[in-house]
């Protein structure tokens, strides 16, 4: 079988398996993004793909051609968040989602800080002082793609939905700015010799030429837009610039001892606010990339459950620090979130209710730990434990998302339909 052809052969295994665990999972009513990420470790290289027999299951080796697809959808999940920063919207909450995303997170790192380092001298061969700094810091990162599939597959729609979407697209700006605040104490705590400077400006540099980058490629796609009339031609534009923004997001070069690189996330967060701000026919425009992208999506969720490392709960030091994390991280988001909300007088919903959504974690506190891994052995365990608590909080996360909307109000049970469901109502009127 040739390469194109084992390609194809797996996606479209990764496909069909998030699809039928999906209807599976309707079943027992937990959400779809469930069932993707629980496929994808089923068919895995841990489980099936552990067998090496094509068209049963995903090795590692097939996975590692995936990063297209993982790379082309985190772009349209940012652009779809930049939609919720319409300044039409902002101005009746803007000032409070701002207050609870920047709280909330800073909460989350001080409550994860105080249980590691309380740890590592309970357990100092454990954790060390600079790695508990770093993953305190990755507690910052909730999931947006997770929490966006939960709020479009349920039609949520509240107050707590309509703080929520904004609140999480700010997490990425805010904990990029506290993981470079982290890693830089974690490494002059090592030193290793690596120019101070370079630390700080690296990462705050990477937050304003990805901003700078989404705001010209916005401008430009809105104006480009403009020569198009049919609605395929405007929703393949739409696909188009998201595809090169995230193209050129994918530089990285040195200048002066500083590297330079860009955050897809928040270029195409940036590319999808200025151009729902800007163009008049945005809202169509977005909904009808929302619905190209679906397939895109699950491919993400079950790739991203297949890449979910199973090897690191067979270290029980892992596995200690991983429910510390997890509890101390659930702890940090639930009362940050309760407490900025009360602060800004929020709605009792949002007060009760927001920090049980902001659990999910999965791309950018990777991409953390990730370039933690520049630690050495202290990167070695960040990345461990945050493969570990990604693990969870990806499989229960979205479950309990869904949990607290509903109760929240922002979910209607009847509101969720299917449409094969609703042509058969229509059938027995008639």
């Amino acid at each position: 079988m040739t390469q194109t052809a084992n390609i194809f052969l797996s996606l479209s295994i990764a496909l069909l398996a998030g699809l039928l665990l999906s209807r599976l999972a309707k079943l027992v009513k937990l959400p779809a993004v469930t069932a993707y990420l629980i496929s994808g470790v089923l068919i895995g290289p841990f489980v099936l793909g552990a067998l090496g027999v094509p068209g049963i299951g995903i090795t590692s080796d097939q996975i590692q051609g995936f990063g297209l697809i993982s790379d082309l959808a985190l772009g349209f999940i940012a652009f779809s968040m930049g939609n919720e920063f319409r300044l039409s919207q902002l101005k009746k909450i803007g000032k409070r989602a701002t207050v609870i995303g920047v709280l909330q997170a800073l909460i989350t790192t001080v409550v994860v800080d105080i249980a590691l380092i309380t740890l590592h001298f309970a357990m100092p061969n454990i954790l060390s002082i600079p790695a508990a700094i770093v993953l305190a810091s990755v507690a910052t990162a909730t999931a947006p793609a997770a929490t966006l599939m939960v709020v479009k597959q349920y039609k949520a729609k509240g107050p707590v939905t309509d703080v929520l979407l904004p609140v999480v697209a700010l997490d990425d700006a805010v904990g990029l700015v506290v993981f470079a605040i982290s890693f830089g104490i974690a490494r002059s705590l090592n030193s290793t010799g690596v120019s101070p400077l370079a630390i700080i400006l690296e990462p705050l540099i990477e937050i304003v030429l990805s901003l700078l980058l989404g705001f010209i490629m916005g401008l430009l796609f809105t104006l480009c837009e403009k020569y198009f009339h049919s609605r395929s031609k405007r929703m393949a534009v739409s696909v188009t610039f998201v595809m090169l923004t995230v193209a050129i997001s994918s530089l990285e070069f040195d200048i002066g001892g500083i590297h330079i690189g860009f955050s897809s996330l928040l270029a195409c967060m940036m590319l999808g606010t200025v151009f729902c701000n800007i163009c008049k026919v945005s809202e169509e425009l977005m909904e009808r990339s929302d619905r190209w992208t679906t397939p895109v999506l699950i491919l993400f969720f079950v790739i991203s459950g297949a890449e979910l490392d199973l090897s690191v709960f067979a270290s029980l030091s892992v596995v200690i620090v991983g429910v510390v994390y997890i509890i101390a991280r659930s702890l940090g988001k639930y009362y940050g979130a309760n407490i900025s909300a009360r602060m800004t007088k929020s709605d009792p919903n949002i007060i009760k209710y927001l920090g049980i959504t902001l659990l999910p974690q999965a791309g950018v506190a990777l991409g953390m730990a990730i370039k933690a891994i520049e630690l050495g052995p202290d990167g070695a365990i960040v990345r461990n434990i945050t493969l570990f608590a990604v693990l969870i909080y990806e499989i229960v996360g979205p479950f309990l998302t869904k949990i607290a909307l509903t109760k929240a109000g922002d979910i209607k049970e009847e509101g969720h339909r299917s449409a094969r469901e609703k042509h058969q109502k229509k059938e027995k009127r008639s």
